[in-house]
Order: C-alpha cells, then sequence, then structure tokens
C-alpha cells in the first residue's frame, strides 16, 4: 500500500512538473520578453532600443540590435536616446549596426532629456531624428582628460616609477604633466577622430562640411535649435515618433511594442553595470584615459 502511494505522488509530481515546464516555454514563445518574438505575430511589431547613461559598451546594444534584425515579427524599430555619450569606439559600433539594420527596417531615433556627442553619433543611423523641443543634443567634439597625482602621490610618500619599452608607451602619466612631443600626437588623434564624427553629420544629415565645421566645436543646442541646423528633423515626443515609425513601416492600426531578451542572470547584470560604471573612471589594468564622445555639466536624465 505504502509503494503504490509513492508510486502515485511520484507520478502526480512528474506530471505538475511536466506541465509546469510546457507552460514555461509557451510563455518564453509568446511574449515579447521571451526573446522578442511572437507564435502569433501581427506583423505590427515595432522593437524599442533603448541607449541610456553612458555609452561605455557596445555589446549589448549590438546584441538587441541582431535580435531585431532577425525578427521578422518585427516592421521598425524606435531607438530611443537618453545618454550624454560615451567611449568613441563604442558609439561608433553601435552608429555602424545601426546603419546597417536600416537598410533592411526603418529606424526612428527619438531623443529624450540629453541625446549629446556620443549619443548624437548614434542617432545619426536613423533614418529620421525627433526631439524634443528641450532636448539637450550636439556637442559635437571629442575629448581626452589628464588627471595628474603626482603631488598627491608625494604627499602620501608614495614613490611611482614607470618601466617602458618605447619612449613614447606612457602618453599620458599620471604623476607628470604631458610632453610638448605626446601632445602633438595626442591631439593629433582627438582631430582625426573629431573629423570621423563631422563627416558622419555631414553625410547622415546631407550638410558639406564647411556648415557642419561652424556648428561642431563642442557646443550644445537645445532640440528646437538642432532642428533649425538641420541637425534633427522633427519636433515631437516618444508618442509622435513612434507614430511617424508606424506609417514608415506600414502598420495598420496600434503596433506592438517588442523589447530585446533580457540576458543573464539579474546578479550578473547588476556586477556587470558596476563594471562599467567603475569603468569609466578610466582606471583599469593600468592607467589609461578614455578618449569620449561625451558631454558633462549636464543631468543625463
Amino acid at each position: 500500500m505504502m509503494r503504490r502511494t509513492w508510486i502515485i505522488a511520484a507520478l502526480l509530481g512528474s506530471s505538475i512538473l511536466a506541465i509546469a515546464f510546457l507552460a514555461g516555454v509557451f510563455m518564453y514563445l509568446v511574449t515579447a520578453e521571451g526573446g522578442g518574438k511572437s507564435l502569433f505575430s501581427s506583423d505590427r511589431g515595432i522593437g524599442i532600443l533603448k541607449i541610456e547613461g553612458p555609452i561605455l559598451s557596445s555589446d549589448r546594444a549590438i546584441e538587441d540590435i541582431k535580435e531585431f534584425g532577425e525578427n521578422k515579427s518585427v516592421k521598425g524599430i524606435l531607438l530611443r536616446v537618453d545618454s550624454p555619450g560615451g567611449a568613441v569606439a563604442a558609439s561608433q559600433e553601435i552608429y555602424e549596426a545601426l546603419l546597417d539594420l536600416s537598410q533592411k527596417k526603418p529606424v526612428v531615433a527619438s531623443m529624450g532629456s540629453v541625446a549629446a556627442s556620443g549619443g548624437y553619433y548614434v542617432s545619426l543611423a536613423a533614418d529620421e531624428i525627433w526631439a524634443n523641443p528641450g532636448t539637450t543634443t550636439g556637442s559635437i567634439g571629442v575629448r581626452l582628460e589628464h588627471v595628474m597625482i603626482g603631488d598627491l602621490l608625494e604627499w602620501m610618500k608614495i614613490k611611482h616609477e614607470t618601466l617602458k619599452s618605447g619612449a613614447l608607451k606612457d602618453l599620458v602619466p599620471m604623476d607628470r604633466p604631458i610632453s610638448p612631443e605626446a601632445r602633438e600626437i595626442l591631439e593629433k588623434m582627438l582631430a582625426e577622430i573629431h573629423a570621423q564624427f563631422k563627416g558622419a553629420v555631414a553625410e547622415r544629415r546631407k550638410l558639406d562640411l564647411p556648415t557642419v565645421d561652424k556648428i561642431a566645436d563642442g557646443r550644445i543646442f537645445t532640440g528646437a535649435a538642432a532642428k533649425d541646423l538641420k541637425l534633427v528633423d522633427e519636433i515631437g515626443g516618444v508618442a509622435s515618433a513612434l507614430k511617424r515609425l508606424s506609417l514608415l513601416a506600414k502598420i495598420e492600426g496600434e503596433p506592438e511594442l517588442i523589447f530585446p531578451r533580457k540576458r543573464g542572470r539579474l546578479i550578473d547584470r547588476i556586477f556587470t553595470e558596476i563594471k562599467s560604471r567603475m569603468s569609466s573612471l578610466a582606471i583599469a589594468d593600468y592607467w589609461q584615459p578614455m578618449v569620449m564622445m561625451r558631454m558633462d555639466g549636464l543631468s543625463e536624465r
């Protein structure tokens, strides 16, 4: 009798687990958060891609862009930007990935409170850029910071020594001023990156380089001023941008908003975020300043 009871309990438990597993798989497939895909696609999908805060890495954004590109339910992408900018290479990689995606599906950028410097760079890949009248944008420039702590080390009686195999290996030392030769090299590099930024603005906004040169000195603009300068296309909030994107994507009726899949465990995402934030201090395995496309001095949100 006892054995029969255990067998029945085991079978019942297995059945419950099987039902729970199948239910989980079903929910994963039919919900957007389970990968941005739906078993019952209505062909009215709009992918929502958010670029928020400092741009320090492109990995997550590129994964999301790839996901939207492969998802047949997604007919267009709304790029929501609320960022003061960030690292040069990361901004350029997101820009290139979005530019490639825009050849397949319409992309409309909607600027939030701030979409400046690197935040503006990634917005350039969109077919249209929408900004609020009070959006802070522009800041078309590049910067490199040099923090010297030599006096602090001396006050703390900490000795510091650098061994190098090349005369210019430590272009930006932490304990002394930048040498004239190193300064010339760095300024040339910054000018080259700045030219790349201005070239992207000229190409995507259909402006000639002399016109871009006049406004690409790092200054910031309101969304309204940016429209007058042809740096953005239209003035309006996220709802207006979404409505315009629905027209470009030929979506009839209310669009279905699809968000990227949440990747990895929560604890892993937390540690990744902490690591990204710490990297903005430009202190890694060795002292190395980060070349930034970033506007500071205003709130990120």
